[in-house]
């Protein structure tokens, strides 16, 4: 059995040598040498899996372009929003958002804990605290239970602690910030897989949410699947270009010639 393959895994990685065959999660890619004839194939997307595997093999920012120019929207959250260390996922959103208010009530909180457990493989937590970037919307305990269960990851719109800890285990978290607060008497759970914005973008629960070293990316689960064979056009035309500007000197040539920048 061919052990899967990807075009590259960062941006200006690598050089595509000779002709080869992609096996992305069931995203069949065609591709040659970037001075050759090329052609690209998508075959459709027809799972869930499939489609993950699919967004974990492309960069942030061919998703970001290609959603911008199919759906007009600028579905990326802000330079704000960063990795406690370097990482990229791809997975559903189950979102959680968290209300200031101050409060004696040992229960005000216990919705956001349920709704960690009732969570599945690849989803990603997508919390915004209200008001929240100097707040920890998550610790280790947290970020222990969405390992064991097999996330893919967190976005908190707000604060984040005990990195040490999910360091550690290997857990990634994307957030607003590093502090050592607590939410526990400041806030309350008010609902879970809902619609929110987490830092200026719209979030709803099953929509796709892909991060890497460039940031973080939301994609509607509706357009997922136009959205994925776009991004994955894009980043073989990109990958393609280094070759090329490399031998004739020119990005002007390799912008004519592969319609990419």
């Amino acid at each position: 059995m061919n052990k899967p393959l990807s075009l590259a895994t960062g941006r200006g990685a690598g050089k595509t040598m000779g002709v080869f065959t992609l096996l992305l999660g069931g995203v069949l890619v065609f591709a040659a040498h970037p001075l050759a004839r090329t052609s690209w194939q998508v075959l459709p997307v027809d799972n869930a899996t499939a489609l993950l595997e699919g967004y974990r093999h492309v960069e942030v920012a061919s998703v970001s372009d290609a959603l911008e120019r199919l759906t007009g929207r600028k579905m990326y959250m802000s330079h704000r929003m960063r990795p406690i260390f370097s990482t990229k996922f791809a997975g559903f959103a189950v979102t959680v958002l968290l209300k200031k208010e101050a409060n004696e009530d040992p229960n005000a909180l216990n919705g956001m804990l349920a709704a960690i457990d009732q969570g599945n493989k690849d989803s990603v937590y997508v919390m915004v605290v209200e008001d929240g970037s100097d707040i920890a919307g998550m610790g280790g305990l947290m970020g222990t239970a969405m390992y064991s269960r097999e996330y893919a990851g967190a976005v908190i719109d707000g604060g984040v602690r005990d990195v040490a800890y999910l360091k550690k285990i290997g857990f990634p978290v994307y957030s607003l910030g590093i502090v050592p607060s607590t939410s526990i008497h400041h806030y309350r759970f008010a609902g879970s897989n809902i619609p929110l914005v987490c830092d200026g973008v719209e979030v709803k629960a099953a929509d796709i949410v892909v991060a890497d070293q460039d940031g973080v990316v939301v994609v509607p689960r509706a357009d997922a699947e136009k959205v994925l064979a776009l991004a994955q056009d894009m980043d073989f035309k990109e990958h393609s270009m280094y070759a090329y500007i490399e031998k004739l000197k020119s990005i002007e040539e390799a912008v004519k010639k592969f319609g990419r920048l």
